[in-house]
């Protein structure tokens, strides 16, 4: 007799039920959408989706549904021509300050979305678009922090009046030449009570006493952390002018930066754009002067500039500035600890800590405003012929009340959201000097050729799916079905695993799907043998299925786990491709050994387990 626990069938019927569930969004297709979103990442307002919905209407496109998130507004179509009309009104109606990006939206039911359901993502070489991979150049951010911190002890220095011959870089230190002892003891006390990310060391030259201060290895790294996720928010920023609705931006060891566009095609047009640049710059508010007068009149004080904030509102600011972004080291949104709202913490360098300090100390009660500059490449077209410019865009993201005086750090209130302000951290970390980069790689994957991937991988999984299916039955009969049904119950729960993980599927990730329907057979092959040569040394067919199963067992895992461990390693070590072909078979190998063993003995079982008097198998 063979027989399984109630449990084990359970469990069974529990994982290839969640597997079906997690693989059925694969079979609903897409939706022809279109995504809008703000230019500069903020939340979509009630007032956005509104003004969507009532020009879609007045143009007499109708579309299918709409998905609200905080980040985006996502419109169904039926057909791609609706598609392209709602794009081309909608690109006209709301103008630059938001992205109005083509894209194609799952097609998966509410209920399955409700528990997670979605369907696989496809890679760059299945969609088709273009790929660069970019270097950052980690030694000009060191510099540049290195050069920063010159110019801090500089104006330390003046600020306690101490007579100093040179402040200099020397390799990865920097070194301050004084006249005297006595002025090398007080410039001592004096840095190491403004900096303490810094090490400082007395020495003595042939004819000054100097300060040689080193930049603590951790602040260096912490620092170049920074600037490398300061231009990840950049090239986010930059990526959405191309209206790309699903791009992948992400960080590759510790200083390159991977950018892929599905469906851009146009490489130039991708290179410009990333190109592009931003700053910042605080300016004093003007509360002498009414901003709506002046905007109105067109006669603004000579003293001011009309800006406009994000929301449209005109803003009078001084012609001063005050600090821009490129004395700004760093900024992180937190919570104010006194009122609990939600703020945005700035860090500035000497010379802004200085001008801010003189600036706020003349103007507590008045407002502080935050201009957000970009330079944006765009192409327009004279006589039939493109003209590459840089148009510059300058707005308004904050304007807050100074408190009390403030220097090297402060803060930024009045923020409706913690969402708001994350948003605010991010567009001025994207605005302040960051580390420079180039590309060191670039492909492009057409759609034809990203289509024919599709095509050629599915055939390729079809086809050694049914011919293993084929051989299975012929060969091992009934033990053969099962080990089919085993094979088919493992290709859903990978693709369910992919789907419920949001794992990429790329061409390697098909190729370590087909390895995996290989390596199921496997196990179930040294089974089906380990019965056969139990049955022929004269064991009782119940007795030579026990021992089948039990003795090809530690086969089984030493085949599997030494694989999975290859698998495991090529994960870690991996880039790109070879990553995506190492999830899909990782995946494959921890489902396949469940099918192969658990599931096809159950099924096994089912059938023989229960006969007493059995006496042969159709294997």
């Amino acid at each position: 007799m063979n027989r399984y626990p109630a449990w084990k069938y359970l469990l069974l019927i529990g994982v290839i039920a969640f597997g079906i569930l997690y693989a059925l969004p694969n079979l609903f297709g897409d939706d022809p959408a279109v995504q809008v979103s703000s230019a500069r990442g903020f939340d979509v307002q009630t007032e956005l989706v509104e003004q969507v919905q009532d020009h879609l209407d007045r143009e007499g496109i109708s579309y299918r549904g709409m998905d609200i998130t905080p980040q985006a507004i996502l419109i169904r179509f039926d057909d791609s021509d609706r598609q392209l009309r709602a794009s081309d009104a909608l690109s006209d109606e709301l103008g630059d300050e938001y992205v109005v990006a083509l894209n194609l939206a799952p097609s998966t039911p509410n209920w399955l979305r409700a528990i997670n359901g979605e369907p696989m993502v496809l890679g760059l070489d299945l969609q088709g678009g273009v790929h660069f991979l970019m270097q950052v150049d980690m030694d000009s951010a060191r510099e540049q922090n290195l050069d920063r911190y010159v110019n801090d002890l500089r104006n330390i220095m003046r600020d306690n009046q101490l007579r100093f011959r040179s402040v200099r870089r020397d390799r990865s230190a920097i070194i301050a030449e004084l006249r005297s002892e006595e002025d090398r003891d007080r410039a001592y006390d004096a840095i190491s009570r403004e900096l303490d990310e810094i090490e400082l060391e007395r020495t003595r030259g042939s004819e000054t006493w100097n300060v040689r201060a080193i930049i603590r290895e951790d602040v260096l790294q912490e620092l170049q952390e920074t600037a490398l996720e300061q231009n990840i928010t950049t090239l986010r920023n930059r990526v959405n002018e191309l209206g790309v609705a699903e791009p992948v931006i992400q960080r590759q060891g510790s200083d390159r930066i991977v950018v892929q566009l599905p469906g851009v095609q146009d490489t130039a047009e991708a290179k410009r754009v990333l190109g592009a640049t931003a700053t910042l710059e605080y300016r004093g508010v003007d509360e002498q002067n009414d901003p709506y007068e002046a905007e109105r009149t067109g006669r603004i004080p000579a003293q001011s500039r009309l800006y406009y904030t994000r929301e449209g509102q005109p803003i009078l600011l001084s012609r001063q500035i005050i600090v821009t972004g490129d004395q700004l080291v760093g900024a992180a949104s937190g919570f104010d600890q006194q009122s609990g709202q939600p703020n945005v913490s700035v860090n500035l360098d000497g010379a802004g800590a200085r001008r801010m300090m003189e600036f706020t100390r003349e103007n507590v009660g008045n407002r502080m405003g935050v201009v957000f500059i970009e330079d944006r490449p765009v192409t327009r077209t004279e006589n039939g012929e493109e003209i590459q410019e840089t148009r510059r865009v300058e707005e308004v993201i904050s304007a807050a009340v100074i408190r009390e005086p403030f220097g090297r750090r402060f803060q930024t209130t009045g923020l409706g959201s913690s969402t708001e302000a994350g948003q605010l951290a991010l567009l001025l970390r994207a605005g302040a000097l960051a580390a420079p980069m180039q590309i060191i790689e670039e492909r492009t994957v057409g759609p034809s050729l990203g289509q024919d991937n599709i095509e050629q991988g599915f055939r390729s999984v079809i086809i050694g799916f049914a011919l293993v299916l084929l051989v299975m039955a012929f060969y091992y009969r009934v033990f053969g079905l099962v080990a089919n049904l085993a094979l088919t119950a493992n290709l859903v729960l990978v693709v369910s695993l992919l789907s419920l993980l949001g794992a990429t599927l790329t061409l390697p990730g098909i190729a370590g799907i087909v390895l995996t329907v290989g390596m199921a057979v496997d196990a179930n092959v040294l089974i089906f043998e380990r019965i056969r040569e139990e049955i022929r040394n004269g064991n009782t067919p119940q007795a030579a299925i026990r021992s089948g199963y039990d003795k090809a067992f530690s086969t089984i895992a030493d085949a599997n786990v030494t694989t999975l461990i290859a698998a495991i390693v090529l994960f870690m070590f991996g880039t790109g491709p070879v990553r995506g072909f190492a999830v899909t078979l990782s995946l494959g190998i921890v489902t396949s050994m469940f099918t192969a063993i658990l599931g096809t003995r159950a099924v096994i079982n089912l059938i023989y387990g229960r006969r007493r008097k059995l006496k042969s198998l159709a294997i």
